[in-house]
């Protein structure tokens, strides 16, 4: 299975490469992106070998990796995301936390939907002032204040609430995340700590780690409890970033609803729109 995620990737990644971006001359072309010969002569190695490898019916060397990530001049969060496919740790293995210009795009185009990005351990690092206008993310002085992993089992909110249906869905999302994330960033020591103070701190946390539910849904309804006492209720969507290796959420309130309407005055409330950028939480 992994050597056809694996072959599966690196094909994926071939076909989305222009080729001007990496050597060979665009010219007029049948394929979409890099031929598997143009792959093969860059990474010095037979077309066939490529085959074989997209294919899955061979497993890459680590220096076989790396020659194919070079080749196809990959972005961290995929070079990553290869290694952990062929059963390698990568060079480092740290969580991307720096926001890229999709990312900002989101937040700019979308000011009057509440919304974060997160990175790949669910720390925020950004938030929109209409995730803000929520009211509901009070901060505690904790080390893990902005991680949402940390906030949903070890210090949930007061102003957040979800039927039990929408919890476990949530909780699904935010375990196989972090699973995810440790399998492609293994020395990661703030991931490693952050896993390590869950599974101590939360004994759901624990056994859903120890005996993973399958994600059904990567989105949950939540009612937001303002401090003035109103409630909002808004869906939850999450969105990767991949090139990043970002994930952003989105709240949305059914079109003409009264929450739509309830949402639209706390916006309002906020007053101009604004980005900002909260910083990755935890030790290091």
């Amino acid at each position: 299975m992994e050597r056809l995620e694996f072959g599966a990737a690196v094909r994926q990644l071939r076909e989305n490469t222009a080729p001007a971006g990496v050597g060979p001359a665009a010219g007029r072309r049948r394929v979409q992106g890099l031929r598997r010969e143009e792959l093969g002569e860059l990474a010095g190695m037979s077309a066939d070998y490529v085959r074989r490898l997209e294919q899955g019916r061979s497993h890459p060397s680590a220096g076989v990796v790396n020659a194919i990530a070079r080749a196809l001049r990959v972005g961290r969060a995929d070079y990553e995301r290869l290694c952990a496919l062929a059963g390698y740790a990568a060079a480092d293995g740290h969580v991307p936390d720096e926001i890229g210009p999709g990312a900002m795009r989101l937040l700019e185009r979308f000011t009057d939907t509440p919304m974060f990005v997160s990175d790949a351990a669910m720390n925020l690092i950004a938030v929109n002032s209409a995730f803000l206008a929520l009211g509901h993310w009070q901060l505690t002085g904790d080390p893990w204040d902005w991680n949402v992993a940390w906030r949903s089992f070890c210090d949930p909110f007061d102003g957040f609430r979800q039927s039990a249906t929408d919890a476990t869905d949530h909780q699904t999302i935010l375990v196989a995340r972090l699973r995810a994330a440790l399998l492609r960033y293994p020395a990661d020591t703030s991931l490693a700590a952050l896993v390590d103070e869950l599974r101590s701190r939360s004994r759901l946390f624990d056994t859903l780690w120890r005996e993973p539910r399958p994600v059904t849904a990567y989105e949950s309804s939540a009612a937001f409890v303002h401090p003035d006492g109103a409630a909002v209720t808004l869906v939850g969507s999450l969105l990767a970033i991949p090139g990043d290796d970002l994930a952003a959420l989105m709240l949305t309130a059914a079109p003409g609803s009264a929450d739509a309407a309830r949402l639209a005055e706390l916006v309002q409330g906020a007053g101009e729109p604004a980005i900002i950028k909260v910083g990755r939480s935890g030790p290091g």
